[in-house]
């Protein structure tokens, strides 16, 4: 059974199967809204240089959830959204299956860009999700991206 957190009309959760993003931006819109942007992040098929043959994820699952909540929260007092769903599967995944999905709503294109934005972001910088990469002579741990000062940054008065 995945965790999962509905509070506002948001999405948070880890599951271990496929992400059905289509039914996710559905269950996001609204008649206000204009937009609903959203991020997919997927498995590749290589790994500086190594062609990679799957992926294992696995999470601190009570204190990911947790940060995921917190990212909502500021998203939702920083940006002119609407709803948030965050959405990670954990276990093994293939080549070109969805490992994150991010989708913002909001009334207006700008705001859920840079919500989006935020939010993979602050996932990879702070939640405990970690990333195992197979390759045909072995494995490795590979650590998070560390984005931008700019990329992380709360959005100016401009954007709001």
């Amino acid at each position: 059974m995945p965790q999962q957190m509905s509070v506002a009309e948001e999405i948070f959760q880890f599951v271990r199967e496929p992400i059905d993003a289509r039914a996710i931006v559905e269950n996001l819109k609204a008649p206000e809204d204009g937009a609903v942007v959203v991020f997919d992040g997927f498995v590749r098929n290589n790994f500086k240089g190594q062609r990679t043959l799957y992926l294992e994820y696995e999470a601190y699952e009570a204190m990911a959830f947790a940060k995921m909540r917190e990212i909502g929260a500021y998203m939702r007092e920083h940006f002119s959204i609407h709803r948030v769903a965050m959405v990670h599967r954990l276990g093994r995944l293939e080549i070109g299956e969805t490992s994150v999905l991010i989708a913002v709503s909001s009334a207006h294109r700008a705001a859920a860009f840079d919500a989006c934005r935020y939010a993979i972001d602050a996932l990879k910088r702070g939640v405990p999700i970690w990333k195992k990469e197979y390759f045909a002579d072995g494995a490795v741990w590979v650590e998070g991206e560390k984005p931008s000062q700019q990329a992380i940054s709360a959005p100016s008065s401009s954007t709001l």
